[in-house]
């Protein structure tokens, strides 16, 4: 039986649009039950680095399916399937507020730049999960901060989504030299099997001189590994329609502008606003100059999805911790005494403590109005 921390790093290592919590834990489960491609133990690494190519058996799981209906295409002209034929092919998934996404970006970006003169070709599909995220401008300019310099097909419409029956971010989609889909990943982790995989595809379209050596990153910021020995608190949406353990009194109103207080106390994992707030489907509003929202966590890093509801307009805002400037607990959008910026929509980075990790609050306090909210991720 797994262990609570060991459930809920399951649970966090991929984002799912539609299933619920338990739902993925059972599906985390099936997945790492029927993906091991090895012989030997994936969990050990020593193990899995001295796995043989031999010992992968990869299957065709089905053919590469149709990328037409990208809705745009950036870093390349259009690409299709066909023409791709004699090419080894990553699929990878991606939402770019996604932070289960970022803290794999440094194995992806290093195999692209990596493998690009051996006959690799990476392709992010961006299928969004908010609705900002379906603006090109946005996707652009993300793909520039984060260095997405590989081809990147926009899926808008989640057309490719459906063609692949993909249903996770992020999802990465293995593809040989005939165009034969041989193996899939989804969540984090797994690196090191990963990048076997490619080489043996490499290796079997007549790719020569690849050797085992596999890539060394040195993530930072949002993009370092989550520390899952302490995570204790599992992604948490804010808008109505997926979010849990909201503790203001009386409750959500659901898309009607409201007063809303915060209780004395918070129980792990709840969380609150203070102020004139509409809760939407998708996330929330801030009405007036100044709101809270105050969440009681158990994590080393806290981030925020969030942007400003009138586009081109920036807002600023004060982090708390246990009612105090984070100081050196600070994340890499807000200074010592927890003053940031909401300028575009995307995954603000709030909080990373030291340890000793405990039971902490967060509270965050907006100064200005039209400020849009949509998720809490935890690492």
């Amino acid at each position: 039986m797994l262990q609570v921390g060991e459930a809920l790093q399951q649970i966090q290592i991929w984002k799912v649009p539609i299933m619920k919590a338990h739902q993925v834990a059972i599906a985390a489960i099936l997945a790492s039950a029927i993906g091991t491609v090895t012989e030997t133990l994936a969990e050990d690494k020593r193990v899995v680095q001295r796995t043989t190519f031999a010992a992968i058996r990869l299957p065709v799981e089905s053919e590469l399916p149709s990328l037409a209906s990208a809705t745009d295409w950036l870093n390349s002209q259009p690409l299709t399937a066909s023409g791709l034929r004699g090419n080894v092919i990553l699929i990878d998934f991606w939402t770019y507020s996604c932070i289960n996404w970022l803290r794999q970006l440094p194995y992806v970006r290093a195999w692209a730049d990596k493998y690009k003169d051996q006959g690799l070709v990476v392709i992010g599909v961006h299928s969004p999960e908010f609705e900002f995220e379906k603006d090109v401008g946005n996707v652009r300019r993300a793909a520039k901060e984060m260095m997405v310099n590989y081809p990147i097909a926009v899926d808008s419409d989640h057309a490719i989504w459906r063609a692949f029956k993909n249903e996770y971010w992020p999802a990465l989609y293995f593809v040989d030299a005939q165009g034969h889909i041989r193996h899939h990943h989804f969540g984090e982790g797994e690196y090191e099997q990963s990048e076997m995989i490619i080489q043996q595809l490499l290796a079997e379209a007549g790719i020569s001189g690849i050797g085992q050596q596999l890539v060394s990153v040195d993530a930072r910021g949002a993009e370092a590994a989550a520390d899952w020995s302490s995570l204790k608190s599992p992604e948490n949406y804010v808008g109505y329609e997926r979010t849990e353990n909201f503790a203001s009194p009386g409750g959500a109103r659901p898309d009607k502008r409201h007063d809303y207080a915060a209780p004395p106390r918070l129980k792990l994992n709840h969380w609150a606003l203070s102020g004139n707030w509409t809760i939407r489907r998708e996330g929330i509003v801030l009405n007036t100059a100044t709101g809270r929202i105050t969440y009681q966590f158990h994590a080393r890093d806290l981030h925020l999805v969030m942007g400003t509801a009138a586009p081109g307009r920036s807002a600023r805002f004060r982090v708390l911790i246990d009612g105090t400037p984070p100081g050196a607990a600070h994340g890499v959008d807000v200074d010592e005494q927890g003053n940031g910026t909401v300028a575009e929509p995307r995954m603000y980075q709030l909080i990373r403590q030291v340890k000793p990790i405990i039971d902490r609050q967060f509270e965050i306090e907006f100064l200005d109005s039209d400020i849009e909210v949509f998720s809490f991720t935890f690492g």
